[in-house]
């Protein structure tokens, strides 16, 4: 998006559409440059299990996307061997699910990508300007 669109936005909507921007560029980043083809909720799960071993019932109620769906994008994750889905000791019900070796792998190579985005926005717009950004982003609201 031009930035002369964003000008005229109020800051909830600004935020979406760089949000949405940001998302494009780094899912056509990772699917440029990888055989395994990932749709950003598939990345929102595997950032929410990283280095852990949730439920998935946990994943479900942290990812903003319905339970049904959550299940569809970890089957999708499971056949593309980036996730292990294991009974919870002294539980049936429960399942956990932990990224497999190439999950992590897949998951830190896009964690680069990244960061290598945030080097070229910061780069243009300068590196106390993200930073400043990050800490406002990242404070209480209040809400």
């Amino acid at each position: 998006m031009v930035d002369f669109e964003l000008k005229n936005l109020d800051l909830i909507d600004v935020l979406s559409e760089r949000h949405l921007q940001l998302r494009k560029i780094t899912e056509s980043l990772w699917n440029d440059s990888s055989d395994i083809y990932l749709s950003n909720s598939e990345w929102f799960i595997m950032a929410r299990i990283y280095k852990k071993q949730p439920t998935i019932a946990y994943v479900s109620k942290h990812v903003d996307i319905s339970r049904q769906a959550t299940h569809k994008f970890i089957i999708s994750l499971e056949s593309k061997g980036l996730v292990k889905v294991s009974n919870v000791k002294n539980n049936k019900k429960n399942k956990c699910i932990q990224l497999t070796e190439l999950g992590e792998a897949c998951y830190e190579k896009n964690e680069a990508l990244k960061a290598n985005l945030e080097r070229e926005i910061a780069d243009t717009i300068g590196s106390e300007q993200i930073e400043q950004l990050k800490l406002i982003l990242k404070s209480d609201w209040g809400i």
